[in-house]
């Protein structure tokens, strides 16, 4: 039986989703949680919707794992129980026929967040704090030379075997009170491509290049020196979007095709 799993968690104390070796992981958590509450003999593994890095927060992971004669409600009860509090199942459910957390996923949108001002000590773990105040109609003008489908090279940790071209939905900047949040949805992102992406947007809101410059950037298809990867500290998963339930597999079918060129 596939389960869905769509949980919350603050990023702060982990070192990203992924297990790893004697740190503390929300995967090793919640795998070891499930072993735990089961009585399983070994973890049940856990597929997930994005694997977010060290100190990137969560508020509508998702996520799933194989299991026989489990109730959803009573697992997601006693999981709620049993976790830490800077992680939280939300709801555990069966998953429609062919599901894949990462694969079915149509896009995913993330919500980054600055401020230019003086900042609050209560945010301080989920806000990143500008040297500079920032221009917000010049990084939307900005954002305007990204979006579509690229080749996000020039954003990314290159890995081997892996393509950079994405397809960016939207990549929008607000001020709400004294915080810039930065939306981006896409249908996935690269390593470290959201920071990096940031990164630029910072250098024009800041004044230091034009909105132009963004354009020419993503065209390069290279690392350009003058992008900061910005802290991890500032980014949030938001939500995991998925088609009907009737297009889960082919969503995945899709999904699992390589795209070499935009």
């Amino acid at each position: 039986m596939r389960l869905r799993l769509d949980l919350s968690y603050d990023g702060s104390a982990f070192h990203g989703w992924a297990i790893q070796p004697g740190l503390r992981t929300v995967q090793g958590e919640l795998e070891a949680a499930i072993a735990t509450v089961l009585r399983l003999d070994a973890r049940a593994a856990l597929t997930v919707a994005g694997r977010t890095d060290t100190g990137v927060h969560a508020r509508g992971q998702v996520a799933h794992v194989d299991l026989d004669d489990v109730d959803p409600a009573v697992l997601a009860r006693r999981l709620r129980r049993l976790l830490p509090t800077d992680v939280v199942v939300r709801s555990v459910s069966a998953a429609p026929e062919g599901f894949n957390a990462r694969f079915s996923a149509l896009e995913r949108r993330y919500v980054y967040r600055f401020c230019d001002g003086v900042p609050d000590p209560l945010t301080r773990n989920a806000v990143v704090a500008t040297a500079r105040p920032l221009d917000v109609a010049a990084m939307n003008a900005a954002a305007d030379h990204l979006l579509g489908e690229h080749d996000f090279a020039s954003f990314c940790r290159r890995r081997e075997g892996a393509t950079t071209i994405r397809t960016l939905r939207e990549l929008s900047s607000v001020r709400v009170g004294g915080i810039i949040e930065i939306t981006v949805r896409a249908d996935a992102f690269c390593h470290s491509m959201v920071r990096s992406l940031m990164g630029a947007l910072v250098a024009v809101g800041e004044g230091r290049c034009e909105p132009r410059w963004a354009g020419e950037i993503v065209a390069a298809q290279a690392r350009d020196p003058r992008i900061t990867v910005m802290p991890a500290h500032g980014l949030t998963l938001e939500e995991v979007i998925y088609p009907p339930d009737h297009l889960v597999a082919v969503r995945a079918e899709e999904a699992r095709r390589r795209r070499d060129e935009p």
